[in-house]
């Protein structure tokens, strides 16, 4: 379950102190030590996964359902002006913590943070080689 070298392990077991907002028996809740905005949570299951690729399909549906929860009761209590919930797999995607975790990002106006990327241009018949490769 608990991977010993895993430093997000041990903050979702208790093992390093935490900001802990909301804990049940599969997650802990903490306030991001190096947040993005103000309120910046981090999802973390108590069971180790290294990725979502990993992650029990039980335990993904409930992550989710738990981001919902979360970031509805933190936009009413933060009175953000919108949310991010962000999920990383793999390097080249931004994980640099390989314990599957989701991230809670509180959006204010004019907060200076952006999470975009620059849009491709792919030509109709690539895409629909994309959609039958998808499709199969």
């Amino acid at each position: 379950m608990m991977k010993d070298d895993c430093i997000f392990c041990k903050l979702a077991n208790g093992v390093i102190p935490t900001n802990s907002i909301y804990e049940d028996e599969d997650f802990n809740v903490i306030l991001d030590l190096a947040p993005a905005t103000k309120g910046h949570a981090l999802i973390l299951p108590k069971a180790h996964a290294d990725n979502l690729y990993q992650l029990p399909d039980e335990t993904a549906a409930k992550a989710f359902v738990l981001a919902k929860k979360l970031a509805t009761a933190m936009t009413e209590k933060l009175s953000c002006d919108g949310f991010n919930v962000v999920q990383n797999n793999g390097s080249v995607a931004g994980q640099t913590v390989f314990h599957f975790h989701m991230h809670l990002i509180p959006r204010y106006e004019d907060d200076g943070q952006r999470i975009s990327w620059k849009p491709m241009e792919i030509p109709s018949e690539e895409l629909s080689k994309i959609k039958d490769t998808l499709a199969e």
